[in-house]
C-alpha cells in the first residue's frame, strides 16, 4: 500500500494507537561510533546501566543527527487533531513530544531509588543534568569513569541514592509510568465500536507484551480496525489480521522521515 493511501486510512480513523519501539533509542545510529560503543561498555563494566538512556542522547546530540527528532516531529504532525495514545518502549524522551504517550521503559528525565524504594521517584533538575553532561563528556573523551555522577537528593525511605528511573535500573521503579498505563488501558477500551487505526514503528521483540501483541489482540477484535506494522526486518503481520492490514519493511525513521 502506498504512503498517501495509509495516512488517508489514518485521517479517516476515529482513533488512533501508535507503538514506538526499540528503533527510537537511536542506537542503531549509534553503532558505528566507536566513542559511543566504548561508552557503553564502560558503563556495563561499571554497573551503571541506568545512565545507558542518558548516555544514548548524549551521543546523539553529539553527532548531529537529528533523525529521530525530525520523525517524531512529523508523527507529531499527522496526530495532531486525532484522538490517539502512543505506547513506547523507547527510552527516547523526547517521545513525550507526542501529547497523550506512555512510557513504559522509562527515559532520563525522573529519578528513583537505587533500591527500588515506591513514591520517591523526583524530577531531574539542572544540576543533575550539570552533573550528567560532565561525566558523558569524559567518557566520550575516553577518560576513566571516576563512579557514577551524584544525584541530587537521598531516597527519605532508606536513605540510598538517587538513580535515573528506567528499564535498566536494576531495581526499576515502575510507579513513574503507571498512571499514564491506567489512562492508556482507559482509552483503549473505548476503541472497540470505533474505527481504530493501529501504527505500530519499529516495534521489535525485546517486550513483545507490551505492544505487539496486545496491539494484533486489539486490532483483531475490532471489525473496524487497520493495522500498519513498520519495521526493517520484522514487518510481518500475522494470519489473523493479515487481511486488516499491512507491512512494510522499512526503518520506521526512515519510513516518517519521506512523509
Amino acid at each position: 500500500m502506498r504512503n498517501d493511501e495509509i495516512l488517508e486510512k489514518l485521517r479517516q480513523a476515529d482513533m488512533v494507537l501508535v507503538g514506538l519501539g526499540e528503533e527510537f533509542d537511536a542506537e542503531d545510529l549509534l553503532g558505528q561510533d566507536e566513542k559511543y560503543l566504548a561508552g557503553r561498555e564502560a558503563l556495563k563494566g561499571a554497573g551503571l546501566h541506568w545512565l545507558t538512556p542518558a548516555w544514548n542522547e548524549f551521543c546523539l546530540e553529539r553527532s548531529g543527527n537529528t533523525a529521530p527528532d525530525r520523525a517524531l516531529e512529523k508523527l507529531a504532525e499527522i496526530l495532531r487533531g486525532k484522538n490517539h495514545f502512543a505506547v513506547s518502549v523507547s527510552t527516547y524522551s523526547r517521545v513525550g513530544m507526542l501529547g497523550r504517550a506512555v512510557m513504559v521503559c522509562g527515559s532520563w528525565q525522573m529519578k528513583q531509588c537505587v533500591q527500588g524504594c515506591k513514591e520517591t521517584l523526583e524530577p531531574v533538575t539542572d544540576q543533575d543534568r550539570a552533573g550528567l553532561k560532565r561525566t558523558f563528556e569524559e567518557l566520550y573523551a575516553g577518560r576513566a569513569l571516576q563512579g557514577a555522577p551524584a544525584l541530587q537528593g537521598i531516597c527519605p525511605v532508606c536513605g540510598g541514592a538517587m538513580i535515573l528511573n528506567n528499564v535498566y535500573a536494576e531495581n526499576y521503579n515502575e510507579e513513574g509510568y503507571l498512571e499514564q498505563w491506567k489512562l492508556y488501558m482507559k482509552w483503549l477500551q473505548g476503541t472497540l465500536n470505533h474505527e481504530l487505526f493501529v501504527l505500530e514503528l519499529g516495534v521489535g521483540m525485546r517486550f513483545p507484551s507490551v505492544i505487539r501483541w496486545p496491539f494484533e489482540k486489539a486490532a483483531f477484535f475490532n471489525r473496524k480496525a487497520y493495522f500498519c506494522r513498520i519495521h526493517e526486518k520484522l514487518y510481518q503481520l500475522t494470519k489473523e489480521i493479515s487481511e486488516k492490514g499491512c507491512g512494510i519493511s522499512k526503518k520506521s525513521i526512515d519510513w516518517l522521515g519521506e512523509l
